[in-house]
């Protein structure tokens, strides 16, 4: 699907809804931000922004711009304009396709986590053998994968009440990952010989958990493309109780 410039814009905005009323923003919501990111010149915005203006969909404004020590113009979305962004026909098209790259860069940072934990692996397989053979690293790895698949699982389906409950075991994750650490670090004060192996184990499971992160992120998208709920900043509990609110006005 081709977007428009228009839609290029309301789309990037939608992006820094929560900025809306705060007296500094990023730079993203400048001229300089909004062209950059919708591929035009910035010669050519007004043409663009003019008819969001004037239909009362994007409002223009001076605010505080991070890093920049002079005030400058800025924009973002009024209510009707989110709300037009987030419910139109076309919205669920536009939220998808921000899903779908956001998790790409997710599926990346993923893969770059997971190579260190190889070279790190490759190493002890080939130095030490341990008696133990790291169980807990096994443990965790095993959280970990099934978080992933899971995720990817309901990114495909678009299954945003899966997404939910995986993100939810997301805290299964910390978890396991929080008593690694204190293990590790009580090794280490028990036996200095520990020192070498500890460091390498709790390297790998911070990996292992930034891993967990990502597939977090990436059920945190299928929400936003399914039911335009940004959740990334409120509590899971409250995230589930707006998608059951929301869900049950969609039905009357």
């Amino acid at each position: 699907m081709r977007l428009t410039s228009k839609e290029r814009i309301v789309l990037h905005l939608l992006e820094y809804a929560r900025h809306a009323e705060a007296a500094e923003v990023p730079p993203s919501m400048t001229q300089e931000g909004v062209t950059n990111a919708a591929g035009i010149d910035l010669r050519h915005l007004s043409q663009y922004m003019h008819p969001l203006i004037r239909d009362g969909n994007v409002r223009e404004r001076m605010a505080h711009v991070t890093g920049i020590r002079q005030r400058r113009k800025v924009y973002d979305l009024t209510d009707s304009g989110r709300i037009i962004a987030m419910r139109q026909p076309t919205a669920s098209d536009l939220r998808l396709i921000v899903a779908i790259i956001k998790a790409s860069t997710d599926l990346e940072r993923i893969g770059d986590e997971v190579q260190k934990v190889a070279l790190i692996a490759a190493r002890l397989a080939a130095e030490d053998q341990h008696p133990d053979r790291y169980r807990e690293i096994r443990h965790i790895s095993r959280l970990v994968i099934d978080q992933v698949h899971d995720a990817l699982h309901a990114f495909a389906r678009l299954d945003a009440e899966s997404a939910l409950a995986c993100k939810r075991r997301d805290l299964d994750v910390d978890a396991e990952y929080e008593a690694i650490q204190r293990q590790n670090i009580t090794y280490m004060m028990e036996n200095p010989r520990n020192i070498r192996r500890a460091i390498d184990t709790m390297w790998m499971v911070r990996s292992l958990e930034r891993v967990g992160d990502h597939a977090k992120n990436i059920c945190e998208y299928i929400v936003y493309a399914v039911h335009g709920k940004d959740i990334r900043h409120v509590s899971l509990d409250d995230a589930e109780e707006q998608i059951r609110e929301f869900v049950a006005r969609r039905n009357l």
